[in-house]
């Protein structure tokens, strides 16, 4: 069954959505995005991504083309004529079509924004099977911009980093600057070392995700130590467990990296233990 999407103020068969060739998201990369999980068919930490998705937009001087309220009622309007009950909503906002390709940004009162939405279907996220045995990483460099801080959809050098790791046979690559892990091609990256939490301080350095922030709150509130540095891969190799978080893996055990396991080789407690705080306090938040 084709899926309903969002367009510009209509909703529409995919099918029947398109966008002009001259988009700017599509000929410079010059668009934002976000992407907000569903469970049980209601929103998760939906207040989270609308402000990141402002912030975004100022950054890049970019207009929104619709308000928080309509937003929501957009979102839940999709998940409503998709029928989700797990899964993702994708958001792209880019800078709208001037009708030729130029370097210069279009005047917003002559080009309007172009919003796009549409919906994922995920049964079974909340429980997928890799929670259970954990993912494997390795790590490359990192060659991105410097303003990883700006969820853009300058996606191509992530892309690039999970089929590196496709390649070696594991499931993902932790991004690696100066020494230190950055994060995640599309996740935040954390280490376990006695007990600790230690995840890479916010700064323009990273996203600033929504979940992560979600999951600091959460650990801290049960009493675990959270510290916010930089770590090496060297260190990550030798620390109790690991993990990533996101919107659509939650929290997910990393076992191995690099082709060396950590512990005993299977998903750790404290990550076991955050990925059900994260999923039974996000689904009691969900609206």
């Amino acid at each position: 069954m084709s899926r309903t999407v969002y367009l510009n103020g209509q909703y529409l068969p995919e099918s029947e959505a398109k966008v002009s060739i001259f988009d700017r998201g599509f000929l410079m990369a010059d668009g934002v995005y976000e992407v907000t999980s569903v469970l049980d068919g209601r929103l998760i930490d939906f207040d989270g991504h609308a402000a990141r998705l402002e912030r975004s937009l100022k950054a890049l001087d970019m207009a929104s083309p619709v308000g928080r309220d309509e937003l929501l009622e957009i979102h839940r309007e999709l998940v409503r004529l998709n029928g989700i009950e797990e899964g993702m909503i994708y958001l792209q906002i880019t800078r709208g079509a001037p009708g030729d390709r130029d370097f210069v940004f279009p005047d917003p009162a002559e080009t309007p924004p172009t919003i796009v939405l549409f919906t994922q279907n995920k049964p079974g996220m909340a429980d997928a099977p890799a929670a259970r045995t954990g993912i494997r990483v390795i790590t490359i460099d990192d060659l991105r911009w410097h303003r990883r801080d700006i969820k853009t959809v300058q996606l191509l050098y992530p892309s690039m980093g999970k089929m590196m790791a496709k390649a070696a046979g594991a499931d993902d690559a932790w991004l690696v600057e100066d020494g230190k892990v950055t994060e995640g091609t599309s996740n935040n990256a954390y280490i376990v070392s006695g007990g600790r939490i230690i995840t890479r301080e916010l700064s323009h350095d990273i996203l600033h995700g929504i979940t992560r922030k979600a999951v600091l709150r959460f650990a801290r509130e049960a009493q675990m130590e959270v510290e916010e540095r930089a770590f090496s891969p060297e260190e990550a190799k030798s620390a109790d467990e690991a993990f990533i978080t996101s919107a659509s893996t939650f929290v997910m055990p990393v076992v191995e990296i690099d082709g060396t396991p950590l512990g005993d080789g299977k998903p750790g407690p404290v990550a076991r233990r955050l990925r059900e705080i994260y999923l039974e306090e996000s689904r009691a938040a969900a609206i």
